[in-house]
């Protein structure tokens, strides 16, 4: 248990050094960095198979068949949603710790020896999305703590073909009930803490612009405004730290500063005058302050804000901006 609670820490607080790892990678070698990544995933489960298929000698095909179907579900999941390479990681992370948890409860020799390690990886998946939520870089969201979850399923068919729980392994045992039930409390609470905090926010509404969403209500992004316009002038946010919490109202700020800039090269005049308003409007420090995104600023010059401004005098209309790039929700707090 102790190497899995280990390896636990490990998933969770190197995120930071994982994403370094991962640009670095891809800094000094594009053309393979793909292929280094997919190729650290691929070559370590192969090594799996085989020590597997080596190991196993009694009830071949019903083991093989679980063997099969954990690669299976990890492979179309791949092939059908395609997700960015460095996710298709999270599958050997999660799939070995599915693993080695499985292990370390294997001795109970009840159901809860199936069902705890699926749990436990709920959790860790949900801590380690939350933390990379709170650090620059990396974003945590729900749908990354599902591919977790599904990336600890398959190395838990992998772990269970390769050494079956004894007889009566999915069987009743006193204390099993008690165990499964408040370790999925504990899932089910981290998860609902972890979506509060990251997927519930606030509509913002102004008359001239209509509304975009926010983790901030209009209030609190006038206090940040003001917080930033003092501190930022000696202090401008040139560089994006690691090891460091994120700046969440900065990180809103820049991502309505691209569909602003996006709208601008498509001739999307309207759209590209309402975002800067909302900058203007909200998030005023962005405009004057050199950030690690632009060191000059991202103020529009006079010119050209004049320009947009004349050729969506006649189409602007109230909207709902559609900057923010992750499912934010409008729901009522829990505190």
């Amino acid at each position: 248990m102790f190497l899995a609670v280990a390896a636990s820490a490990v998933v969770i607080l190197s995120a930071p050094f994982a994403q370094q790892a991962f640009s670095a990678l891809d800094e000094g070698w594009p053309e393979y960095s793909e292929t280094i990544v997919i190729g650290a995933t691929v070559v370590p489960v192969s090594l799996a198979l085989l020590f597997a298929l080596w190991r196993i000698r009694q009830n071949r095909w019903r083991r093989y068949l679980l063997l099969a179907l954990g690669l299976g579900v990890g492979v179309t999941y791949v092939r059908v949603s395609q997700p960015i390479f460095t996710e298709t990681f999270h599958f050997l992370e999660y799939g070995a710790l599915a693993a080695l948890l499985y292990r370390a409860w294997l001795p109970r020799a009840d159901r809860s020896t199936l069902i705890l390690p699926l749990l436990a990886c709920a959790i860790v998946g949900t801590l380690d999305e939350w933390f990379q939520w709170f650090i620059p870089i990396r974003a945590g969201e729900a749908r990354d703590v599902g591919i977790n979850v599904l990336a600890a399923g398959c190395g838990l068919l992998f772990a269970v073909g390769v050494r079956p729980p004894g007889a009566g392994g999915a069987g009743r045992r006193p204390g099993a009930r008690t165990r499964i039930v408040t370790w999925a409390a504990a899932a089910m609470l981290t998860f609902a803490l972890f979506f509060q905090t990251v997927h519930v926010g606030h509509d913002v509404g102004d008359p001239e612009i209509g509304s975009f969403r926010s983790r901030y209500t209009a209030t609190q992004l006038a206090g940040a405004a003001r917080d930033r316009a003092g501190r930022w002038p000696s202090r401008p946010p040139v560089a994006q730290r690691r090891l460091s919490r994120e700046d969440h109202y900065l990180s809103e700020g820049l991502w309505h500063v691209g569909r602003r800039d996006q709208a601008w090269e498509s001739g999307d005049m309207a759209m590209a005058w309402r975002e800067n308003r909302i900058l203007e409007l909200f998030y005023a420090p962005i405009l004057a302050t050199p950030t690690y995104a632009d060191a000059a600023g991202h103020r529009w010059p006079a010119a050209q804000r004049d320009q947009v401004a004349a050729a969506a005098a006649a189409l602007s209309r109230p909207h709902a901006s559609d900057a923010y790039p992750y499912p934010l929700y409008v729901w009522p707090t829990l505190f």
